[in-house]
């Protein structure tokens, strides 16, 4: 089997249908190792739908292939053991427990039993790691109910770095951060997507700008434009399905502060 650190996602003729509803109409996706991908879109497009039927949330047709495996099928926990981790919009973190605790819990989701119950001798070095890379080493021993809002989201991603995810499906890993905490987390992505491949639902266009290496748009289930985030937002396509929603918000947003330019192209809500 291919080694799971050289894999990328690949998805073909992608559909997912609710009581007749399509919400996904077979959507083809590349996204190669070291990518991070950006899925944006209207409400309603098919991003977090993609998402939940690549981890097997929701059950799907077509094919979802990453390290040569097929994904359709296969139950949450298998489909987890094959490398593919994803977050919430809400941390799902255990508060009550301390930072090297909620690592220690999910790093041992890949052990048996008996591992489990054995008293650990210090901090495993996969955890250590984990705890560099997210940059809360120095939280170690503090609940993570009292981290901050942008610290809870990278604990969480550091639960999936120690079982060694190499797909992340992010959803809005963003949302409610402050500017500093937006731009440490796209710096934690790109030394992520060193030997991964990430994918992010986000409606954050600045924070798309800054760091998206490639952008999927998606409409009414199908995949609308991809490319740069220059191509994209040059994409005739693009421009005439957002234009009336992003001059909208950019004529509300004035409203409420006159003092505020309008940017049509930031005012845009792109919600799953």
């Amino acid at each position: 089997m291919t080694d799971q650190i050289f894999a990328g996602l690949e998805i073909r003729g992608l559909r997912v249908a609710f009581d007749g509803f399509v919400a996904v109409d077979g959507v083809d996706l590349s996204v190669p190792r070291g990518d991070i991908r950006f899925l944006i879109g209207p409400n309603g497009a098919g991003k977090t739908t993609i998402v939940d039927a690549v981890t097997g949330l929701v059950r799907a047709t077509g094919s979802v292939e990453f390290g040569e495996q097929q994904l359709l099928g296969l139950d949450v926990h298998k489909i987890a053991r094959l490398g593919v981790g994803r977050t919430f919009q809400t941390a799902t973190i255990f508060e009550e427990l301390t930072v090297l605790q909620n690592l220690d819990i999910a790093a041992g989701a890949g052990r048996g039993a008996r591992t489990l119950l054995r008293r650990r001798k210090g901090v495993p070095e996969s955890v250590a790691r984990a705890l560099e890379t997210i940059g809360l080493t120095e939280h170690i021993g503090k609940p993570a109910g009292v981290l901050a809002h942008g610290q809870k989201q990278w604990l969480e991603i550091g639960m999936l770095l120690v079982q060694d995810a190499k797909l992340l499906l992010l959803d809005e890993p963003v949302a409610g951060m402050s500017a500093d905490e937006r731009d440490a987390t796209g710096e934690l992505l790109g030394v992520i997507a060193a030997d991964r491949t990430v994918v992010i639902v986000e409606h954050d266009m600045e924070f798309l700008r800054k760091y998206a290496r490639t952008v999927t748009v998606l409409h009414a289930g199908k995949v609308l434009s991809e490319g740069s985030v220059a191509d994209v937002q040059a994409d005739p396509k693009v421009q005439e399905v957002y234009l009336g929603t992003a001059a909208d918000a950019a004529v509300a947003e004035a409203s409420d502060d006159p003092a505020r330019p309008a940017d049509p192209a930031h005012t845009v809500n792109q919600e799953a």
